[in-house]
């Protein structure tokens, strides 16, 4: 792929609390806060996207790192290119107090402007509440804004914080325990929450998934996909299910896990008042 243009987004910026940062919108309907994974803004974020917003749904990007548009993959810049680039897009994210790293048990400081960027959306789209998706570095974040009441859907795509790096950390989320006790006591009623992983992959390990269900019950889903389904062409190993490693073709693991993630979205968001199927109908969608 190439550079994406993204000529199809409005540009503009969202501040609060002291924060500013750009934020990418797209279509009508209410909104869907799709947060990007390392290297930032990619063709294939922006692919994936574009899926949401033909539903009939906003799609709402906040540019947080990387350049916005550009394609990593070495057959668009070279490899010195995307080893720069790599460099560039990630050293922020090491110094900013906006974000959590290692730590457990806490929220990174930067889901407050995303909750705020959430009533936002809500209040200018309309609709029953948001939905929000996160990969990898931002997959918990998505967990941390159902605390709030407007979020009705979360993705969490190959949720990769903290770092499993202790068994402690393997165990858990990026989320601090006050966040994580309203969202269980959101799961009971009106939260889906649909967790996706390959199962080889070490950044996002199996005890992480299993500490989620045993918070959340029913309420979350998880899409657990074998290594062999990912996509041979991308250049690491299996961890981007919605991205990287989508093989975007009828009958494929990944493509299905694309499609239960739309089904999410159009099921709360676009049904009247939000009146689609719970978490226990949506292990059913193909």
């Amino acid at each position: 792929m190439a550079d994406d243009s993204m000529s199809d987004f409005t540009r503009g910026s969202f501040a609060h609390g002291g924060a500013s940062h750009r934020v990418f919108r797209s279509g009508t309907g209410p909104a869907v806060i799709v947060m990007a994974e390392i290297p930032g803004i990619t063709p294939k974020v922006l692919a994936f996207a574009r899926r949401v917003r033909d539903l009939g749904l906003t799609v709402v990007l906040p540019d947080l790192f990387g350049t916005a548009g550009r394609d990593p993959d070495p057959a668009a810049h070279g490899w010195s290119g995307t080893i720069a680039y790599g460099v560039r897009a990630m050293a922020p994210l090491c110094v900013r107090r906006e974000f959590t790293k290692l730590a457990t048990g806490k929220t990174s400081p930067i889901v407050s402007w995303l909750r705020a960027l959430a009533a936002r959306e809500h209040a200018a789209c309309g609709g029953p509440g948001v939905g929000a998706v996160g990969m990898c570095f931002t997959g918990g974040f998505a967990l941390a804004m159902a605390a709030d009441d407007r979020l009705l859907a979360a993705v969490l795509s190959q949720p990769s914080m903290p770092l499993p790096v202790t068994r402690a950390q393997r165990r858990t989320i990026d989320i601090a325990p006050a966040d994580l006790a309203a969202v269980k006591r959101r799961s009971a009623d009106d939260l889906t929450v649909l967790g996706l992983r390959f199962r080889g992959d070490r950044l996002v390990p199996g005890e992480r998934f299993a500490f989620l269900r045993r918070q959340l019950g029913d309420a979350f889903v998880a899409v657990e996909l074998d290594d062999s389904a990912a996509n041979p062409d991308a250049l690491l190993r299996p961890h981007s299910v919605l991205t990287e490693h989508l093989i975007d073709e009828p009958g494929q693991p990944t493509r299905d896990a694309l499609e239960q993630v739309l089904e999410l979205f159009r099921s709360r968001l676009l049904q009247p008042d939000g009146d689609g199927p719970g978490a226990e109908e949506m292990d059913q969608v193909p």
